[in-house]
């Protein structure tokens, strides 16, 4: 019996239509990516477990994916050691190698790497999968890929409002209606150390960063079972009932923080960050949001989130400033900024509310009917005439009967059919079917050319106005 084929869950196939959709996500970030200046790397789908354990915190440790060594991979590992269920210390013995859970600290590593052979400050795009065991559910799949974009070697503020710029570029490009919410680890760290609890500041912003999704009673229960005390947990509480503009909300976390130097430092890099967007004008909404935490812990300055405005999905882009993430693998005091746009959940959005163009929904845009040998072989060369000029097209393989040629067009969404028969080739002209209205007109090549890639040219403003 035949087995039933599945694949692991929290991945998925992609049909043709979905990677026609997907690379124009893909195609519409690269530009806006190439449009600031960042030039494109790529790395590993794997990397060493070394390289990847302990960049993430705890949570984050158990959801990177193992790799067990090649062959016999308990030949080095002794019976007692299996016997003490210790499964964190077995597996750096089985497993040399992991899946990466994201696309920075493989970055961090390659500048490392590769320190000599590229200038500072480096400015990177990186558009590859990444790997979680994850639990799957609606917006967050185990496979996915992110379209990373960050500059190392800068510890200037005019990064992040270059991030800033560039999120708003591509989803304005999209289509898509965003809040872009910003805070900085300064300023939490400064909430930590204010409520007299620095040493449990991890807690603190994991915690925090679960406030939208869980609410504030759930947070504060969280934070009572990490250890502290009901009087730290009464003074965090004016931090999440701050309001106003971004201005004013500022200048009521200077009064909240003003006996924490770190704080301060926080909300002086905030401050400059909004006075540069201040001098700009964005359509997406930015707000300051004291509750952004942001659970990566290599995170040391600005931090970024975004949401759709009009699908409930989650983050759909975030990232922040590291100030030494490179200082792990050797090279200390480099610091970076970067965001991830999660390409699967832009997807999801885009795919709910119709939001994908007319041009991104099919990849043929001329197919020759198939009417017999004397048609065909007249055709082949016109064929190859339209697709040097640019114009993707095809001709159906078979002579089969019409109906079947014209059933394949419309499946496949096929905007136009050029009929050549024996009177066309006569005439040395061809019959032009538009798809979608009917309408049907003798032209010749060259007109159908010049009339295809005029429309094409007018799908393109209409999708980047």
């Amino acid at each position: 019996m035949a087995t039933q084929p599945t694949i692991p869950k929290g991945t998925r196939d992609f049909l043709p239509i979905e990677m026609v959709r997907r690379n124009y996500i893909f195609d519409t970030i690269k530009k806006v990516f190439k449009l600031f200046g960042y030039m494109p790397i790529e790395t590993p789908a794997m990397e060493t477990l070394n390289t990847l354990m302990g960049k993430y915190g705890e949570e984050g440790d158990r959801l990177i994916f193992k790799i067990l060594n090649s062959g016999d991979y308990l030949s080095k590992v002794q019976e007692e050691e299996i016997s003490r269920e210790n499964s964190s210390k077995l597996s750096y013995k089985i497993c040399e190698k992991a899946l990466r859970y994201d696309l920075t600290v493989p970055f961090a590593r390659f500048v490392v790497q590769h320190r000599n052979d590229i200038q500072f400050p480096f400015k990177r795009f990186q558009i590859q999968p990444v790997w979680r065991a994850d639990r799957p559910q609606k917006g967050r799949y185990r496979e996915f890929f992110q379209c990373d974009v960050d500059v190392i070697g800068s510890n200037s503020l005019l990064n992040e409002l270059e991030l800033v710029q560039i999120i708003d570029e591509v989803f304005n490009k999209l289509k898509l209606n965003t809040i872009i919410k910003i805070n900085n680890r300064k300023v939490l760290a400064g909430i930590a150390e204010v409520i007299g609890h620095q040493d449990k500041f991890v807690d603190i912003t994991v915690a925090i960063d679960k406030l939208e999704k869980i609410g504030l009673e759930n947070v504060n229960t969280e934070l009572l079972s990490k250890g502290l005390t009901d009087d730290a947990i009464a003074k965090l509480q004016p931090f999440f009932t701050i309001k106003g503009t971004n201005s004013e909300k500022l200048n009521i976390m200077r009064d909240l923080l003003q006996n924490s130097e770190t704080g301060m430092k926080g909300v002086e890099e905030l401050d400059t960050v909004f006075a540069y967007i201040n001098s700009f004008e964005f359509k997406a909404d930015i707000e300051f949001d004291i509750t952004l935490a942001r659970g990566l812990n290599y995170y040391t300055g600005a931090i970024f989130e975004v949401v759709a405005k009009d699908v409930k999905i989650g983050s759909i882009c975030g990232g922040g400033r590291y100030d030494d993430l490179t200082g792990i693998f050797g090279l200390k005091d480099v610091s970076g900024v970067g965001v991830s746009f999660g390409a699967d959940r832009i997807y999801d959005v885009l795919n709910q509310l119709d939001n994908f163009p007319e041009s991104a929904e099919a990849t043929t845009k001329l197919m020759f009917v198939n009417f017999g040998k004397d048609e065909e072989k007249y055709c082949l060369p016109l064929l190859a005439k339209v697709r040097n000029a640019g114009i993707n097209a095809e001709i159906y393989p078979e002579s089969s009967k019409m109906k079947k040629q014209m059933t394949y067009a419309n499946k496949k969404g096929i905007s136009y059919v050029a009929l050549v028969g024996k009177n066309e080739i006569e005439k040395s002209i061809v019959n032009l079917k538009n798809m979608q209205t009917g309408e049907q007109k003798d032209v010749t090549v060259d007109e159908l050319i010049e009339e295809l890639t005029a429309r094409h040219c007018e799908e393109g403003r209409r999708s980047n106005p």
